[in-house]
């Protein structure tokens, strides 16, 4: 073996090469290419020892791997020491892989790692060969970075090509880096694509459309710029126009910045997303329920037109038939069908403005007992008309809740009718009032047909029915129940559905929150209206385009001993209010020409009609009719068909 040792130099030679930073080993100029020396830096690059490498074949210890054809290592490295033999010039590789074989565990495995390395061969001063100096890099950890931004920039391309959004990167400065397809689709391909930075006044030919709408849509008005400022930004709606055209879109954009190592912002990534579809779906779907509240009210007007004549006869018939037993069960049977019609009617109102939450509740302190004695009261013809037992337990103290009173009592008798209803003739019904620490919980049992786990599940849906015989005779809307819940929930409460299954009878519990006041007292007249005074004849204008219910209104009116003036034309209705100065005025609201709020307005405005008592008697139900009719000065409103008793007390009282 070739020696290197030189006495003057060995120290300086051995100092100098073992303490270089660049891995370097000698290489014995022979066809073995024998290992002669090599340095700390190349040891630790590879993870060999010093008498593993020294006076080996270089090749011997650095092979090619015979499981991976790509492995060149070898014959390029070989090929460039004898180059440098062979022509007595340094040779400089480029940039080349060589997997090392490493020894981990008792296992052996090949490692890729990457070099750029110089083949120098030395001489001695006679000027033969000595030996071939091997200097290399190790740029692994480089090239390995840079596969991987490479991968990440292919993988980066991938997404912003298939994303199905637009997405736009933008440098420190607000120059385009990229833009995916969805992004030139969203904004066209003839602004900012050719560019090296966006334009602040035209960004991406689109504009802030509304109340700013000649103003360019500016950087600094765009959630990209505020990301370019480091904050991140998410889903901000932007109403655009495009300066090219009428198109107007709504856009949904969410801006972040990019962050360098130290955390400065070096540019942002801004998503957006064309919205207008889902904001145009919305707005449809908000037109098709304003258009069904508008049907629902003209289809519970159009409905009640026809029952107001059909009950006021039937009421008619009673009072002037006492003694004829038939008319009087013909007479009951109409006004018990004309009641369930207006009930249907009121329920499918009640229900589209309870889950909208249209209504607003008048809460007072109420005590359940109070609520469970008027409901009691409204379903207690249809428990006795089907033969049921009726058992009732309450506590003898009172159980004060906050509430509604009316829309309470319509939650617990709607209960008490539905097991009225679908418990067979003869059955049982019990009512059950208990006060709780926090809740006032109001149940009611029944042994009826009960119901299936399924059911329960969905009981309290709208819509949601049992199983029905064909004769549907216990049939319904289907609406009764979600109304309960929602007016429930209104409340703060919650009411559930119990059943042991098909057969078996079920039990609904209605838990509200109790009211800590326990001193308050029930008032237990307070609510109750005050009874109607001994009739007064009072002289009385009726107007009705709907002339069965003109004439049935003013034949029952008349009855009871009024003066009653009718006429289905508002213009003569002022003429006639005019001449005769009624005491109270009965007004249809959905008049032709004049409306019966006009109407109302023109009464007033009259120093002759001003004094008279306005009673409003219409179709249209909703709290928007009521509050319209009050405004325009009507003293009191009642629904078609009129409840006779309700009518009278209005009439009982004097005008303000």
């Amino acid at each position: 073996m070739t020696s290197l040792t030189t006495p003057a130099l060995d120290p300086l030679f051995q100092a100098s090469f073992h303490a270089s930073p660049i891995g370097q080993y000698l290489l014995a100029p022979t066809e073995r290419l024998e290992i002669l020396a090599v340095n700390d830096a190349f040891l630790r690059s590879v993870s060999r020892q010093r008498a593993d490498v020294l006076g080996r074949p270089l090749f011997d210890v650095f092979p090619n791997d015979p499981d991976d054809p790509r492995d060149t290592g070898v014959q390029d490295l070989a090929r460039s020491i004898r180059t440098a033999i062979a022509t007595g010039t340094t040779q400089t590789m480029p940039a080349q892989r060589y997997p090392i074989e490493m020894h981990r565990d008792g296992h052996s495995l090949f490692e890729d790692m990457y070099w750029s390395a110089t083949n120098t061969p030395v001489y001695r001063p006679d000027g033969s060969l000595l030996c071939v100096s091997h200097t290399t890099i190790d740029i692994t950890a480089q090239v390995k970075a840079e596969q991987a931004l490479k991968a990440s920039k292919e993988d980066l391309a991938t997404v912003l090509r298939v994303a199905p959004v637009g997405m736009l990167v933008v440098d420190r400065s607000g120059g385009v880096i990229e833009r995916n397809p969805e992004h030139a689709a969203l904004f066209g391909d003839d602004v900012s694509t050719h560019r090296e930075r966006v334009d602040p006044r035209e960004w991406q030919g689109w504009f802030i459309d509304g109340p700013d709408a000649g103003r360019a849509l500016a950087l600094a008005d765009w959630p990209l710029q505020r990301a370019l400022q480091g904050e991140t930004v998410s889903q901000v709606p932007i109403r655009v126009k495009s300066f090219y055209s009428e198109t107007v879109r709504t856009m949904l954009v969410s801006s972040a910045p990019m962050r360098g190592p130290a955390g400065e912002v070096t540019g942002a990534v801004a998503v957006s997303m064309d919205i207008e579809a889902r904001i145009r779906a919305e707005q449809a779907l908000q037109e098709a329920d304003r258009r069904k509240d508008e049907f629902l009210a003209m289809l519970a007007h159009e409905l009640r037109n026809p029952l107001a004549p059909i009950g006021t006869a039937a009421t008619l018939i009673m009072r002037s038939h006492r003694d004829d037993e038939q008319l009087q069960r013909t007479s009951k049977v109409i006004a018990r069908q004309v009641a369930h019609m207006s009930g249907l009617v009121d329920e499918l109102l009640d229900v589209a403005r309870v889950t909208r939450g249209l209504i607003t509740l008048d809460r007072t302190v109420l005590d359940a007992k109070r609520i469970l004695a008027d409901a009691l009261e409204q379903a207690r013809p249809a428990i006795e008309a089907r033969g049921h037992d009726l058992w009732v337990n309450q506590p003898p103290r009172p159980a004060f809740v906050l509430g509604d009173h009316k829309r309470l009592v319509q939650v617990l008798a709607n209960l008490l009718n539905n097991a009225a209803k679908f418990t067979p003739e003869g059955g049982f019904i019990q009512v059950d009032l208990a006060i709780g620490q926090e809740n006032v919980r109001m149940s009611v049992t029944d042994n009826g047909p009960g119901m299936s786990p399924e059911l329960i599940a969905r009981a309290f849906e709208l819509f949601a029915q049992g199983e029905r015989t064909l004769d549907r005779s216990q049939g319904g809307l289907g609406i009764g129940l979600a109304l309960v819940r929602s007016i429930v929930s209104l409340h703060g409460g919650q009411v559930d559905a119990q059943s042991d299954g098909p057969g078996q009878g079920t039990r609904f519990t209605v838990s509200l929150p109790k009211l800590q006041r326990d001193a308050i007292p029930a008032q237990e007249d307070q609510d109750r209206p005050a009874a109607p005074d001994a009739a007064v004849p009072l002289s009385i204008l009726s107007v009705d385009d709907n002339e069965d219910a003109l004439m049935m209104l003013k034949m029952l009116l008349g009855a009871q001993g009024h003066r009653v003036t009718a006429t289905s034309i508002p213009r003569e209705a002022l003429r006639l209010a005019d001449a005769e100065q009624p005491d109270v005025c009965v007004l249809d609201i959905g008049l032709p020409e004049i409306d019966g709020f006009a109407l109302a307005r023109a009464l007033r405005a009259n120093p002759r009609t001003r004094a008279a008592r306005l009673i409003a008697l219409s179709g249209y139900g909703q709290d928007e009719d009521r509050r319209q009719a009050f405004d325009a000065g009507f003293d009191a409103y009642l629904v078609k068909p009129v409840d006779v008793d309700a009518l009278s007390a209005a009439l009982s009282r004097p005008a303000p």
